[in-house]
């Protein structure tokens, strides 16, 4: 019988599970071989009961077989990871009631770096994007895999925000791997594999997503993490079910402050107010892990984040994330509407700014 096999089947016994898995690892200390030989003798010494000896028997071969098939197909390369191996994430195994297998397509080692979280709303502000994606990329720059849910919003720009600097990233699905939800994200998946990242899921690789399945999806991702950075959240957001399981499973929490005016921000508001890190820029992350990163210029000891010479910034300093009208803008400086817009225009083109509805944003932080 095949080692995944054998996983299967004692994946499907029930309560008490993680004890045999604990038992497993005992047994085989080198972790599983590819064929398990013997396969009456390994229950007898696991400790399994009749009863259950008779439930890993019953179930039908064809019942795993299109996941065997799954598992064996060619393309991005596929594991099945168990409490109970030796590549199982150690971080995980320390939380309450970890998931007993893990499904992962692509880089099965970026699970054994170190992570942080970044989680944040589907509705999201222009705030919210322009800050996710630079924190993404600040952090992946300097050896923290990006870990989030693969989903719509700021779950994926965090992830392209890793991308674009050729960093690591993880999605953590709350469906299974061969069924990537949401579809409309199924190209940012396909990006990740392609740059060396993973996908993972505690689910069976065809399974459909469900509401239910996000909040154990959740506590996978803050599980991976050393911490858990809210980028933008509503006080009903998922975010905050992610950040809960952090603070459960003792891990850091930080959180990004925005506007007082702006919903989707009193989620991030409020866990300030409980505890959490204030975060303003990379440093008061990266700060906290400089023991699990390998930094670049060790004889100087500093972390690299964006520099950028400022064109106009007596423009630049009125305007900030939300957006501002040119008319605005002018009258702040003390410019003509003619002389603004061709600075503006100037300002654009170096990637400073750009024009959304309602007016002028800056496009990246400097």
């Amino acid at each position: 019988m095949s080692n995944y096999e054998f996983l299967l089947r004692i994946s499907m016994l029930g309560q008490g599970k993680l004890v045999i898995f604990k038992k497993i690892s005992q047994f085989f200390t080198a972790g599983l071989p590819k064929k398990i030989k013997n396969v009456d003798f390994i229950l007898d010494k696991i400790g399994l009961s009749e009863t259950q000896k008779f439930c890993f028997w019953d179930v039908s071969y064809l019942h795993f077989e299109p996941i065997l098939d799954w598992l064996y197909s060619s393309g991005f390369q596929k594991h099945l990871i168990s409490y109970c191996d030796v590549d199982y994430p150690l971080l995980l195994k320390q939380i309450k009631a970890p998931p007993l297998l893990l499904f992962v397509i692509g880089n099965k080692q970026l699970l054994q770096t170190p992570q942080i979280a970044m989680v944040g709303s589907r509705q999201f502000s222009e705030y919210g994007a322009q800050w996710g994606r630079f924190f993404a990329s600040e952090l992946a720059i300097n050896g923290l895999t990006i870990t989030s849910g693969l989903a719509l919003g700021l779950d994926a720009i965090c992830h392209r925000g890793a991308l674009e600097v050729s960093g690591n990233t993880i999605a953590v699905l709350g469906s299974g791997v061969a069924n990537i939800m949401p579809r409309t994200n199924l190209k940012l998946a396909n990006d990740i594999l392609a740059q060396n990242g993973a996908l993972v899921s505690e689910f069976l690789p065809f399974k459909e997503a469900r509401s239910e399945y996000f909040p154990r999806r959740n506590r996978i991702i803050s599980g991976l993490s050393l911490g858990t950075f809210v980028i933008e959240a509503s006080e009903k957001s998922g975010s905050l079910i992610t950040a809960r399981y952090a603070l459960e499973q003792n891990r850091d929490v930080f959180a990004l402050p925005g506007e007082i005016d702006n919903e989707n921000c009193h989620g991030t508001h409020y866990l300030i107010k409980q505890g959490a890190y204030l975060v303003t820029q990379p440093t008061d992350i990266l700060e906290h892990y400089c023991g699990y990163l390998s930094i670049n210029n060790s004889s100087t000891n500093q972390y690299t984040e964006s520099t950028q010479t400022v064109l106009y910034p007596d423009i630049f300093a009125v305007i900030h994330h939300e957006p501002i009208p040119v008319d605005l803008i002018a009258e702040q400086v003390n410019l003509s509407i003619a002389e603004i817009t061709v600075k503006l225009l100037d300002m654009e083109l170096a990637g400073l700014i750009k024009t959304v509805t309602g007016g002028y944003i800056r496009n990246r932080v400097i």
